[in-house]
């Protein structure tokens, strides 16, 4: 049976949404489909002069190249452990404050707290960067104050490369968490009152409802979610460690991404820089893919 017909006045019928749809799809296409041709360029040793068709093709000879660098492990080290950090304190933080701001029946109070905290994820990642060497600065630092007024000596928090991710997973926790909570906020909403009601019959506690109706109520939602950063778990944002690390964090700071800004755009190796970049795509890749099976074979939740 032809489905030409069907799909045509389906297609029709929901014009309006595509044309919604049309500028999220046209970003994908142009900003992250048809860059990927670039990736050829890992294989090649890439000339401007000659072009990316042009240049001589090397194989996996960057990818050798980078695998038996002396900084391999160490980039692959701190990239993970700061995407790790990130996971296991970030991730949890905003369906902590959904779930508080859940129980709160004021709703005056509740919308003003939810405001305040979502508020940060529009400020630019160069003010907040800002703020966070203002905050912690060994002269004028408010944190410092506060360490002084103790009697102790001030902390000069941003070139002890201990305290690089600490700083940065702290920054990253309070930009995003009022946002990130708006999700969760959200599925809270579509649990059925009802089940609280015959909650409160059983004569259940308020930990009770919530690890017995709640926290089911949007397991699927935190799944998902959960995936999703795994998938991310390399791909640590740039713009925010470039501008809170110098050469004195580098040994817990310089990750893959900033490693391959120096070495493609300062440096100008753009093939060694790209074959960087393809190895943290793939690794991603696998990331996702394993959670994702895992999630299906355990709790029958899924991307797909």
């Amino acid at each position: 049976m032809n489905q030409t017909p069907v799909l045509w006045r389906r297609a029709v019928k929901s014009k309006y949404l595509l044309l919604m749809f049309l500028p999220c799809l046209l970003y994908y296409v142009i900003f992250k489909y048809l860059p990927m041709v670039g990736i050829v360029i890992s294989f090649k040793d890439y000339s401007l002069y000659k072009g990316i068709w042009a240049s001589n093709w090397v194989g996996l000879k960057y990818y050798k190249l980078f695998f038996h660098s002396p900084d391999f492990w160490v980039l692959l080290r701190n990239t993970f452990l700061l995407g790790v950090y990130k996971l296991i304190f970030g991730f949890p933080a905003p369906i902590l404050l959904a779930l508080l701001l859940n129980e709160v029946k004021h709703v005056l109070f509740k919308r003003f707290v939810q405001t305040v905290s979502y508020l940060p994820h529009f400020i630019s990642n160069v003010v907040v960067a800002g703020m966070v060497v203002m905050f912690l600065s060994p002269s004028t630092g408010f944190v410092n104050r506060i360490i002084a007024s103790f009697g102790f000596e001030p902390i000069h928090f941003m070139i002890k490369p201990e305290l690089f991710r600490f700083i940065y997973v702290g920054s990253e926790i309070w930009q995003h968490i009022g946002w990130e909570a708006i999700i969760y906020l959200a599925a809270l909403t579509s649990i059925d009152p009802a089940l609280y009601e015959a909650a409160d019959i059983d004569g259940a506690s308020r930990w009770r409802k919530l690890w017995n109706v709640t926290l089911p109520g949007i397991s699927s939602t935190i799944i998902i979610l959960f995936i999703l950063n795994v998938g991310r778990v390399l791909e640590i944002g740039f713009e925010k460690v470039f501008l809170l690390y110098n050469p004195a964090t580098y040994s817990t700071a310089d990750i893959l991404s900033t490693y391959v800004y120096r070495t493609g755009l300062i440096s100008g190796n753009f093939s060694y820089a790209a074959a960087i970049d393809m190895f943290t795509g793939v690794v991603c890749l696998v990331f996702i893919v394993t959670t994702n099976a895992l999630s299906r074979r355990l709790s029958q939740t899924s991307l797909w």
